[in-house]
């Protein structure tokens, strides 16, 4: 659809016209008193065309919009193969053309092909106002951010909210490329935006999850004053910690992901013990139900005639019983067994009494009056790690699992449950969300709990969300991504690294039809699954110089001209290729900077900051 203008004008915006169609690539020779830099059109100095420029070719009634690619020069002899059509001057500018799009009726830019050009179609410079046509992205009354410019034209851009933020996103580049400011940006107008239209309804039905590796969104007005930080460490006591329910906690999803559990052989060890655990806390007098349980098994292993087995149930006795007796002395619990070798079962001393053949005298042993003292224990975790144990000796005695195979998951608990107490309120407190925005920093936290308590987080509330339907949104805001959705990681076993990568998987390709969405900030992004990337929606790349990196955006990121590819690893601060489902072509920006006290704590350190100059 082409605007009212004079036939003046058009001689003016008229640039040349198409010698060669093939394929996608379209070849315009240019009139020759158009190489200049600039013209003047309407009192406007407009840019003369060039290499990344739009030319608009005309059709009939149809307006096909078209990139330059590049430019070349040809002399005569190039140009007798065109000497059927008409006769060409010597040494014609000639320019490659890549289309982009069309101009409908309706006057919006659709990308894609719909015709090509004909031999002898007129090619024009855009007007000011098809420029903004061709970079519109928002439709009429739709919600919309602003946060980038154009970067040859210096146009504003606005992004669509639907068609961005109800997507995947994946922002890549080097470190000190912008991207931080970037994520900051895109997420502070989406969060204005949408408390601008109905604050109530926003904070009921909008959740946001910014796992902060870098300690980098923290800052009280970064992205939003109305957030809620958890500072985390697992450094020293007294950080912050994540409120995490009974019900969440005693999940068995839960506790594999804390114990590093095997599939095959832990997983369903601790599902076994899950059910215990329910059933004794669900009894009218769950202490009794335990202590009970516990005599019943001392019974059968101070009865059992496999000397091996019988002191490794000891062993886990020991874990489980205090270790003072009632009158407040620290007493073994077997400081009074020993065993007979000859008839292989336990006799307790003085005595001897032989406690299988007389059980009767196993109810005086220091193990089974110990029994008495036993009490459940205060948090959750500690509690269930004694489940654990009596689970194990019920699966010794009845043979069901050797010890070689569950004891690593057990101990793995234990060894965590230091760091665990760190970071979460295993009490049964309130909610995490305290705010609907809630940023997780765990810049004090270590390597293990920085892997562990993202996928924790992510699996468990992407559980809850998918049980209240597809009328809420949950967004998942993933800095530094390689950390934790890295495939090349060696620091833990295959099985674990495979499970959580899998983890992220299921939720970027499944969660978009519940309302879940990820973003993905990464320096580098050819270090993540590529199941991970290939399945964003929308990618803001900013500078990338790694060769693997700048092959993985070639392949998972679509119609990235040369061009623009190769101008990748030359982009300045700020600057960033934009492309994706919310935009009909890449596009080429300038992301804004924030204002200072709203950044990322993410600048780079000056040596004239730290080191000022003495006055003389």
């Amino acid at each position: 659809m082409h605007e009212s203008i004079s036939p003046d004008d058009e001689a003016i915006l008229r640039i040349g016209e198409v010698v060669e169609v093939s394929g996608r690539k379209i070849f315009v020779a240019v009139d020759k008193e158009k190489n200049v830099s600039d013209l003047i059109f309407n009192g406007d100095i407009l840019k003369n065309i060039s290499v990344n420029s739009y030319v608009e070719i005309r059709k009939g009634f149809l307006s096909l919009i078209g990139k330059v690619d590049g430019e070349k020069v040809i002399d005569d002899s190039q140009a007798a193969s065109w000497s059927g059509y008409e006769n060409r001057d010597k040494n014609k500018r000639v320019l490659t053309i890549s289309l982009s799009g069309y101009i409908s009726k309706s006057n919006k830019f659709i990308g894609g092909l719909k015709e090509m050009p004909l031999i002898g179609s007129e090619a024009y410079l855009l007007t000011s106002a098809k420029l903004h046509t061709v970079h519109n992205l928002v439709s009429d009354k739709s919600l919309s951010i602003n946060i980038a410019k154009t970067d040859a034209d210096d146009y504003d851009i606005g992004f669509p909210i639907d068609g961005l933020f109800n997507s995947h996103i994946a922002i890549f580049g080097n470190t000190g490329s912008g991207k931080s400011n970037t994520l900051a940006y895109l997420y502070q107008e989406l969060v204005s935006a949408l408390k601008l239209r109905n604050q109530e309804a926003f904070e009921e039905n909008s959740r946001f999850l910014l796992f902060d590796f870098n300690g980098e969104y923290i800052g009280h007005e970064c992205i939003t004053a109305d957030k809620k930080v958890y500072n985390l460490s697992t450094r020293v006591v007294g950080g912050d910690r994540i409120p995490i329910s009974e019900d969440s906690l005693m999940d068995l999803e839960v506790l594999s992901i804390l114990a590093d559990a095997t599939d095959k052989t832990q997983k369903p060890f601790i599902r076994r013990a899950l059910r215990f655990y329910k059933d004794v806390t669900g009894s009218a007098d769950p202490l009794n139900y335990f202590q009970n349980t516990l005599k019943s098994k001392i019974k059968q292993t101070l009865q059992m005639s496999d000397k091996v087995r019988a002191y490794l149930l000891v062993d886990y006795f020991k874990q489980l019983l205090p270790e003072t007796d009632a009158a407040g002395h620290i007493v073994e619990i077997d400081d009074d067994l020993d065993w007979h070798n000859v008839s292989s079962e336990f006799m307790r001393q003085p005595g001897p009494h032989f406690l299988s053949s007389t059980p009767a005298e196993i109810e005086n042993t220091f193990m089974y009056q110990r029994v008495d003292q036993y009490e459940l224990q205060n948090d959750l975790l500690s509690m269930f790690i004694h489940f654990l144990y009596i689970q194990l000796i019920f699966d010794v005695i009845s043979n069901r699992a050797q010890n070689e195979h569950i004891a690593p998951a057990i101990n793995k608990l234990r060894s965590k449950k230091s760091d665990i107490d760190k970071v979460f309120d295993t009490t049964g407190a309130e909610s995490i969300w305290e705010s609907n925005f809630v940023v997780v920093n765990l810049n004090d936290v270590n390597l293990e709990m920085k892997k562990t308590i993202p996928l924790l987080l992510s699996k468990r509330l992407y559980i809850d969300h998918k049980s209240e339907g597809n009328e809420k949104s949950l967004n998942f805001i993933i800095d530094e991504a390689h950390n934790i959705l890295s495939r090349d990681s060696f620091r833990e076993a295959e099985s674990w690294k495979d499970y959580r990568l899998e983890t992220f998987e299921e939720i970027i390709k499944e969660g978009r039809k519940f309302g879940v969405f990820v973003t993905i900030s990464s320096q580098r992004p050819s270090d993540i699954s590529p199941t991970l990337t290939s399945q964003a929606h929308n990618y803001f790349i900013h500078r990338l110089i790694n060769q693997k990196d700048l092959a993985m955006i070639s392949s998972v990121v679509s119609y990235i001209d040369r061009v623009t590819e190769e101008s990748i690893p030359v982009l300045p601060t700020g600057a960033c290729i934009f492309s994706g489902v919310a935009s009909p072509m890449p596009l080429k920006l300038n992301v804004k900077e924030l204002d200072l006290h709203l950044q990322p704590n993410s600048t780079t350190l000056a040596y004239k900051d730290i080191v000022p100059e003495v006055a003389i």
